[in-house]
């Protein structure tokens, strides 16, 4: 059982800049709120309450003045500082005195997803025991992303960094779930071209052990990596029109944790308090009627 998450939300974002240089990517906004809250949501909709925040060294203070360590959230925040981006498989690196002997899931700060029955299958992935779960979803750009191939049975049988010559259409997206080997699998790792740690390296670690299984978020479900401006404007308007249409929004953070009866009213009512006059806050207050 998976009851703790990594959020990584460290990088340089130089795909956005200049947007970038003066603010964490993932505390831009993405339609009403910050773009971390959306990752955040994931892994709360997940069950998952412990969580590791790892952002930049000298951001830390950014961060916590949204999220703070002690929150109205019903969650355990614990933050810690990334030196300089040493590629995704360096978050088990930095997080394991936060992992421990638990096994883990490890989501970007930069990705947006959104579906029917994602949380049912979100909570399916939390029950890994052993090996590595990753969810895939279709690009028409495939070539931009990892990308993998999967049998008849779902089996993974390659994935590569964005290939030269395409073999699928199926991206390897930022949402992984592992079990307590990830920590030493990825100390053994080696750097890249890039000299950096690389996700699919990992990954292929854990498909040649036949470790490695397949997630999908479904057809009618939404993958965006807000990490590049033309994906994080489509998932701004996105949500913006889903939110304006059915009144209901996405990522309320104190929504979910008050479903999941992690919180009651008064930390709602705190919610309220932190946040000021806003829409944010009135929809917290149509949650306590």
């Amino acid at each position: 059982m998976i009851k703790k998450g990594i959020i990584l939300a460290g990088g340089m974002g130089t795909r956005m800049s200049p947007l970038t240089k003066a603010v964490n990517k993932q505390l831009l906004p993405l339609y009403d709120k910050p773009l971390i809250f959306y990752p955040l949501s994931i892994l709360m909709l997940s069950g998952i309450k412990d969580i590791l925040i790892i952002v930049n060294k000298g951001q830390l203070n950014q961060f916590k003045k949204i999220l703070p360590e002690k929150n109205s959230l019903g969650i355990n925040l614990q933050y810690k500082e990334q030196k300089k981006p040493g590629g995704l498989p360096e978050a088990f690196i930095i997080g394991e005195n936060f992992i421990k002997k638990d096994n883990i899931a490890l989501i970007l700060g930069d990705n947006f997803f959104y579906g029917q029955n994602l949380t049912k299958k979100l909570k399916d992935c939390t029950k890994l025991k052993h090996g590595a779960k990753v969810f895939l979803h279709p690009v028409k750009n495939a070539a931009q992303y990892g990308v993998a191939k999967i049998n008849k049975k779902n089996k993974i049988l390659k994935i590569i960094e964005k290939p030269k010559k395409l073999f699928s259409n199926l991206a390897v997206t930022g949402l992984y779930f592992f079990d307590n080997n990830v920590v030493n699998m990825s100390k053994k790792l080696r750097p890249s071209r890039r000299k950096e740690l690389e996700i699919t390296d990992l990954l292929n670690s854990y498909r040649h052990r036949n470790k490695l299984k397949a997630e999908f978020i479904g057809r009618g479900g939404t993958w965006l990596d807000a990490g590049n401006i033309d994906d994080y404007y489509d998932a701004s308007n996105y949500i913006g029109t889903l939110e304006n249409r059915q009144g209901l929004k996405i990522a309320c953070l104190e929504e979910i944790a008050l479903n999941n009866k992690w919180i009651g009213k008064k930390e709602i009512n705190d919610s309220i308090n932190f946040y000021g006059s806003c829409e944010y806050s009135k929809y917290l207050k149509n949650l306590l009627k």
